[in-house]
């Protein structure tokens, strides 16, 4: 089976303490937004501590142009994906071109050339690595990616596949979309790059993270739940306050029903790398699934220290394992995106 060989994330410039963002968007939101003062606390609710942002605070209380912000978009993921790649292919000990696939996941900007074009030109990586950008999947995107980049090495033990997850959540923020769904991804929301290398079984190395199997599944009816709801002045957040909900109604009998098909079930899970969407998902997921113990403790300490940065949270989450330790045994990685969806990668983990 493949194996992950390297992942590395990002640190972005501008940390910014959640009460310093909290007090920013009373300001922003106070004179056109009458449930400013009611709904403020969602900002002490999340438990995030600080946010990883791409710009400095004062960037997002100026008006810009959708234009304007894609164009910084386009900057900002390519020298930040460079960055995160330089260090991945340290860390697994290639040579860039060495690599075969590349796979750029993102749904917080536009890009035609997509962004991994503008990888490969900047970096001069192999002209002919077989591309697959993905756009769409929100915060689904990381365990999709991983998934489809283990399907790659999978069928060729040869490759070695390149993903890319960049989300800059941030400079999608309306400047004057005063709705509830607006305030409250202010509270959440925030900005993450990362890159991993997945290695064919061919490849030699210290195949401590194996692939085993994915599973992937869009619920009918449920298209409202999370998205983007696109407008001329850029692209407007819509969620759902029924997700913590949805997962409650869903994610157990889905976790145990894809376990089942390997001959697993839940208490052979050693290591959970689950995107934590906030503090009410994370608490949907501990109490759908009964887990004794603070099984989600490295998922939680991302999100207090990053927020949600969408589909690139997981890959942080991941990085966490990788470099502080893991138990010996299965892994599951699994995110929930705009779909509604779920989507798992399950591991074999040996230190």
């Amino acid at each position: 089976m493949p194996f992950i060989a390297s992942v590395s994330k990002i640190d972005l410039p501008h940390k910014i303490a959640q009460q310093e963002a909290k007090e920013q968007a009373r300001a922003m939101f106070a004179e056109n937004f009458p449930q400013v003062d009611r709904l403020i606390h969602a900002f002490d609710n999340t438990e995030i501590v600080t946010r990883n942002f791409c710009e400095p605070l004062s960037y997002y209380t100026v008006s810009n142009t959708f234009e304007q912000r894609n164009d910084e978009y386009l900057q900002m993921a390519l020298n930040w994906s460079v960055k995160a790649i330089e260090d991945c292919i340290v860390q697994a000990n290639i040579d860039k071109l060495d690599i075969t696939d590349i796979l750029f996941v993102s749904t917080t900007g536009l890009a035609t050339p997509s962004v991994d074009a503008l990888i490969i030109n900047e970096m001069r990586l192999n002209p002919h690595i077989n591309r697959m950008p993905i756009f769409g999947l929100g915060c689904g995107g990381g365990v999709s990616g991983m998934a489809k980049a283990n399907a790659l090495a999978k069928a060729n033990p040869d490759a070695v596949v390149l993903l890319v997850a960049v989300e800059l959540c941030s400079l999608t923020l309306l400047r004057n979309d005063y709705s509830k769904s607006n305030f409250i991804g202010s509270s959440l929301f925030s900005d993450g790059i990362a890159a991993c290398i997945v290695k064919g079984d061919n490849h030699a190395g210290e195949k401590k993270v194996k692939y085993h199997a994915s599973s992937s599944k869009l619920y009918y009816d449920s298209l409202e739940v999370m998205g983007w709801d696109f407008k001329d002045t850029g692209f407007k957040v819509l969620f759902s306050k029924d997700i913590p909900t949805f997962i409650n109604e869903h994610v157990k009998e889905d976790i145990d029903r894809f376990l089942e098909g390997q001959g697993l079930d839940i208490s052979d899970i050693k290591n959970f790398i689950f995107h934590p969407g906030g503090k009410k998902v994370l608490d949907a997921y501990t109490d759908a699934l009964g887990v004794e113990g603070d099984f989600l403790q490295k998922t939680r300490s991302v999100m207090n220290n990053y927020g949600n940065m969408s589909s690139v949270t997981v890959l942080y989450v991941l990085e966490k394992f990788m470099n502080e330790g893991f138990e010996d045994g299965y892994g599951l990685m699994m995110a929930m995106g705009p779909g509604f969806s779920s989507e798992m990668v399950l591991l074999k983990m040996k230190n």
